[in-house]
């Protein structure tokens, strides 16, 4: 596969997972609006771990949703550390070529 391909669908991955992230956390929002079954704080946490807490942290604060929750906000930062990482090989991939791993 070459850079460029992969450089795409890198880019790609990064904006679903955000975008997918955000969705969720606005439907979370709706369905405890209307007191229906929610969306697992696992499966919105996990997709911050990978790469999606920008999406997390949008959504929590546009919608004001999970804001007073202390647990959720400590490991939803952890997941911020991940995905921050996870953004700083994706710009040195897309920009220098893939990143030796020490």
């Amino acid at each position: 596969m070459q850079l460029l391909e992969f450089s795409y669908i890198l880019l790609i991955y990064l904006a679903f997972v955000n975008v997918l992230t955000l969705f969720l956390m606005w439907g979370d929002k709706r369905k405890a609006k209307k007191k229906e079954r929610r969306i697992a704080e696992a499966t919105l946490l996990l997709l911050a771990f990978f790469g999606g807490a920008l999406g997390l942290f949008v959504g929590m604060f546009k919608y004001r949703h999970k804001t007073l929750k202390r647990s959720f906000q400590a490991v939803a930062i952890i997941g911020l550390v991940s995905s921050l990482v996870i953004y700083w090989i994706a710009l040195k991939i897309l920009t220098f070529g893939p990143v030796p791993i020490i």
